[in-house]
């Protein structure tokens, strides 16, 4: 590894006079000029992770460029969160190209807000783009991020105070930075107050985060709001998008797997320079700090993926030539969750899941058989269809009252709700919880449960719930959790649910997210509610478990019940929920089941 020398702020010149700015990081002892690797973030280029990277990058022959986006830290400008990102990488990317120190060649990089930076410039296909890692990035944050089957995912809510705290504008202003870390210290009181109200949150102090965080909540329909920004979307997007060697890093507890594996399916049959995808058990971050758990899931230490070291191969073998073997191996690797004790690990004490990584040819898996289990009366989940005639399942969901979140996908606010796998029971780590009961006690929640598996069954690919439900209420929200429940044992003398993967369908949006349609109450309608998809072993002895409600809060915001506009309806009432599973009516999951 060789020595590096860095110039900070180093001001990019943007067409409309903003000046961004960058740090540059070079190779000493190397001959340039160097293909370089750019990372544009919101996060602070400063902060020790982020230089740490740069160093170790050009520290192996590689110009590397950190630069905060627009409006954050050293950049001028105007932060919208996600709003520029398109056109200011655009002209970034050609700046990086005509400094002496680039042989014209630019690869990105980055995690999260850094993977839509690329993202979107890749979209728009620049000149000169010659690479991606692009880790736990989106797709349409409308349909997949943001925003899920119509709801709100609130830890964007928690994102737009956590971030206004680090503003350019709280920075500049003490009154303004106390008033702004006073908010996030009591954000959890400001989740229990219903939709903001313009001028009346924190937010106001810096106008541009306000009137963002009040956009997402509002826009529940799939308008040009979304599609009009390719740091929105690139649905439309990828027969133009840049025809270059790309890596998808991607996780089974993250809030963008969705995005990654759609990505890799999109980008890998459109285009000839190779596509590549990983998905591994972490939660959303915890790729880049080589984790081997989420939550209170223990994979082993295999799952661990050696972040920088991967990445470098990466580079090296698309962008110098070198034959390290990663391009020879099959597109797709996974690691498959399960094959574990069940019982607590020695190092960690949390759940031995276990676990292994496994490479495949193709993603989905086409040896994976769709395998329908149908819900019954009673609470039972099986693979014949019910009989007719058998009654519904009916239960009240109160808004004043949500079912809290345990776990999940879920990216902002671990301090709020952690995220990954844990049992469904509450306790102190849960917000909104009030006793340690499991959640299939609450008289809002349906469980419906497989007899103890005979052998063990691979679950690998995309799940899919197909509900037919009615409500009392115009509008109402339907949630379903995939759930692995492991026997009792020492270490668990009532045994650990643990959540697999989760999702919500707003019935306003249940035939389309452009159009959307109230209910007539009393009247059934079929649900489709698309969770993660997922790589686990359901181990004989276990079941598989499925839980059918209306919320998960504060994973998803609360549906008032009213049918009122998202976003400002001020009002809730209780509505009565009626789930079918008859003959005529079959209400089932869809797991992609692979062959023993």
């Amino acid at each position: 590894m060789h020595d590096v020398t860095s110039e900070r702020n180093v001001p990019v010149q943007l067409t409309d006079g903003v000046r961004l700015a960058a740090d540059i990081y070079l190779p000493q002892g190397i001959p340039g000029p160097w293909p370089a690797i750019l990372e544009r973030t919101p996060y602070d280029k400063l902060r020790t992770d982020l230089v740490l990277s740069a160093k170790y990058f050009a520290g192996h022959g590689y110009a590397v460029v950190l630069q905060d986006v627009r409006g954050r830290y050293a950049s001028e400008g105007e932060w919208y969160p996600f709003g520029n990102e398109a056109p200011d990488g655009m002209e970034t990317l050609a700046w990086v190209r005509a400094q002496r120190w680039c042989d014209g060649r630019v690869a990105t990089m980055g995690l999260s807000y850094s993977s839509c930076t690329q993202t979107s410039l890749a979209a728009m296909n620049p000149p000169g783009l010659a690479a991606q890692f692009v880790s736990q990035g989106f797709h349409n944050y409308h349909t997949a991020s943001m925003r899920q089957g119509g709801a709100l995912e609130m830890r964007f809510f928690l994102y737009a105070f956590k971030m206004a705290a680090t503003s350019r504008e709280a920075i500049a202003d003490p009154v303004k930075r106390a008033a702004l870390e006073e908010a996030w210290a009591h954000v959890r009181d400001w989740l229990t107050q219903g939709p903001p109200k313009e001028g009346l949150t924190p937010l106001r102090h810096v106008p541009s985060y306000e009137r963002w965080l009040l956009d997402i909540l509002r826009h529940g329909d799939y308008d040009a709001y979304w599609r009009s920004r390719p740091a929105y979307t690139i649905e439309d997007l990828y027969e133009q998008h840049a025809d270059v060697p790309i890596y998808l890093c991607g996780s089974w507890y993250d809030s963008y797997a969705r995005s990654t594996v759609t990505n890799y399916i999109e980008l890998s049959r459109r285009k000839r320079s190779p596509v590549r995808l990983i998905m591994g058990p972490w939660i959303h971050g915890g790729a880049n700090l080589d984790l081997s758990y989420a939550g209170d899931a223990d994979f082993g230490p295999d799952a661990a993926l050696g972040y920088n070291v991967f990445r470098l191969r990466w580079f090296d073998a698309v962008l110098k030539g070198t034959r390290n073997g990663l391009l020879e191996k099959p597109p797709v690797a996974i690691f498959v969750m399960g094959g574990g004790s069940g019982r607590k690990t020695v190092e960690s004490r949390r759940l031995d899941v276990g676990g292994r990584w496994r490479f495949e040819h193709e993603w989905p898996l086409r040896r994976a058989t769709p395998t329908a289990f149908y819900l019954l009366s009673g609470g039972g989940l099986v693979a014949r269809k019910p009989p007719a005639g058998a009654a519904p399942s009916r239960y009240v969901f109160d808004p004043a009252d949500p079912v809290p979140t345990i776990g999940g996908n879920i990216s902002v606010g671990y301090e709020i709700m952690p995220g990954g796998g844990f049992d469904q029971r509450g306790g102190p780590h849960v917000y909104g919880s009030r006793d340690t009961l499991p959640l299939s006690a609450r008289r809002d929640v349906l469980v419906f449960s497989t007899p103890p598996l005979e052998h063990d069954m691979e679950v690998t690919g995309s799940v899919v719930v197909k509900l037919w439900a009615a409500s009392s209420a115009p509008d109402t929200d339907f949630t379903a959790k995939l759930i692995d429940v492991y026997p009792p044992n020492g270490d668990y003398p009532d045994g650990y649910e643990l959540n697999i993967g989760d999702s919500i369908i707003r019935a306003r949006y249940r035939d389309s997210r452009e159009a959307p349609a109230l209910m007539e109450p009393g009247t059934a309608y079929e649900f489709t509610i698309t969770l993660y998809p997922t790589a686990v072993v359901f181990q004989r002895g276990h079941r598989v478990r499925l839980h059918i409600s209306s919320s998960n809060f504060p994973r998803f915001d609360v549906n008032p019940n009213t049918g009122g506009p998202l976003g400002l309806e001020q009002i809730s009432q209780a509505a009565v929920q009626t789930v079918f599973h008859d003959a005529d009516r079959p209400s089932h999951v869809v797991l992609p089941v692979i062959p023993s």
